[in-house]
């Protein structure tokens, strides 16, 4: 009941089937099953997909204020931007399996690297492929 109560859940929410909550609550829901056992790392898979901008900040902020809570590591896997700047310290780009660049959330949009650029501009050219 501690953990739901840090996610914004009320204990009536133990008593129900995941059918029964909303996409926000589902994901509230996981990060309370998440952090009851104190965990030194987390991981998120996508955290805000899915969801609408304003349950999407909600998350984000609870994911934020969890981690720092607990004094845990948090480990991310998005394409949401927004999330990744509001969530995290350090960002890694991927492409093809391996680290393209990674640095600070502040660098995201300075660095010249242009795997970053063409992401975070969402242009078609550049030197990921855009196959559609």
């Amino acid at each position: 009941m501690e953990a739901l109560a840090l996610v914004r859940l009320g204990p009536q929410v133990a008593d129900l089937y995941p059918g029964e909550l909303s996409g926000g609550m589902q994901k509230r829901v996981g990060l309370a099953r998440a952090i009851v056992g104190q965990p030194d790392l987390l991981f998120f898979d996508e955290p805000t997909t899915g969801l609408d901008p304003i349950t999407s900040g909600a998350i984000n902020e609870l994911i934020r204020e969890r981690v720092t809570g607990l004094g845990c590591t948090a480990v991310s896997i998005t394409h949401d931007l927004h999330s990744a700047r509001t969530i995290a310290d350090e960002i890694a780009m991927l492409h093809k399996g391996k680290i393209v660049w990674r640095g600070p959330v502040g660098e995201l949009d300075t660095t010249d690297n242009p795997f970053v650029r063409q992401f975070v501009s969402g242009s078609a050219t550049g030197p990921i492929d855009a196959n559609v």
